[in-house]
């Protein structure tokens, strides 16, 4: 599961359970991503079985997060999550191998700072999801001495100022 804000493009967090995801599960996935962070007001989901979940319901109602649903069989009505979605697997999963759930949380984790704190966006102008978010300062690199600071284990290397 990943929840991310489409406002600032940042990504809020990763959960990953072993097996079948039921409704119990996506609870605690969803519990888990956003314990120790602002709740939102409102969340919005595509129409999978799950969110249709009686616990899954009452678990927003009781933490006060209006639900919005997308229209059904149309991907662009998501397009920021789609689209995330697609990075982490393109760039990200599709060339890391991983052992286990625990090992897939860690380096899930890894991407989610590199996206949120180093990786620019277009959409963003250039800037970094925590920039927009207002959590970072935009840094201009001086060209003249730089050097390579190297992310996810090696996958992503980005220029940095020396």
């Amino acid at each position: 599961m990943v929840v991310m804000d489409q406002f600032t493009r940042r990504i809020i967090g990763f959960a990953v359970t072993a097996g079948d995801v039921d409704g119990p599960a996506l609870c605690r996935m969803f519990n888990e991503i956003i314990s120790q962070k602002t709740l939102p007001k409102r969340m919005s989901m595509d129409n999978d079985p799950l969110f249709r979940y009686h616990r899954w319901k009452a678990n927003l109602r009781i933490l006060d997060i209006e639900p919005i649903n997308s229209v059904s069989y149309v991907p662009v009505s998501h397009p920021f999550v789609e689209r995330l979605i697609g990075t982490v697997r393109r760039e990200y999963l599709d060339c890391t191998l991983f052992w286990n759930s625990t090992d897939l949380k860690r380096k899930l984790t890894e991407f989610q700072n590199y996206y949120n704190q180093h990786r620019s966006h277009s959409s963003l102008r250039g800037a970094t999801p925590s920039v927009k978010a207002g959590n970072l300062s935009k840094a201009r690199l001086n060209i003249t001495s730089y050097g390579w600071a190297s992310h996810c284990r090696g996958i992503f290397c980005l220029p940095v100022a020396v």
